[in-house]
Formats: C-alpha cells, sequence, structure tokens
C-alpha cells in the first residue's frame, strides 16, 4: 500500500506501508492492504502506520480526511 499524509504546508510522508490507523470521526478504524474504498474525516488523535515489521510511525493531528481507494491511502491533515 502506499500512504500518502499532506498537510497545508508540506508532505508529512510519501512511502510504502504494511498498515495505516486512523482516527475517524466514528472512532479509530485499521486499513489494511486491498481494503475497499473509502472517504471519511478524521478528529483529533493520532495516525500510526508501520513501514516495516516493528517499525511503527506516529502523527497527532488535529483535523482532518481521507481517502483510500486501490491501496493508495491519502490523507490530508492539520497537524498538532
Amino acid at each position: 500500500m502506499n500512504l500518502k499524509i499532506l498537510s497545508p504546508t508540506a508532505t508529512l510522508y510519501e512511502g510504502a506501508v504494511q498498515y495505516v490507523v486512523l482516527p475517524g470521526a466514528k472512532g479509530a478504524f485499521e486499513v489494511l492492504p486491498d481494503h475497499a474504498p473509502i472517504i471519511s474525516s478524521l478528529q483529533r488523535g493520532a495516525i500510526r502506520y508501520a513501514t516495516a515489521k516493528d517499525t511503527e510511525t506516529t502523527v497527532d493531528i488535529q483535523s482532518g480526511f481521507v481517502e483510500v481507494n486501490n491501496n493508495q491511502i491519502t490523507v490530508c491533515i492539520e497537524v498538532s
């Protein structure tokens, strides 16, 4: 899967990931390979993603939205 995390001022991450956990407006959810297409708003919390086994990164956010389609995950956020 390919993840792109964008803020108004920069691209915070772009590259391959194993999974992504997002703070959805109705609760946190995980995106794994071949996830169904989805667009969701995000609330204050943390995005967690793994680029390799046992390597997890966290990005704190204020709000945003995500689009998942065909193993492409695009997240537009306001950072904390």
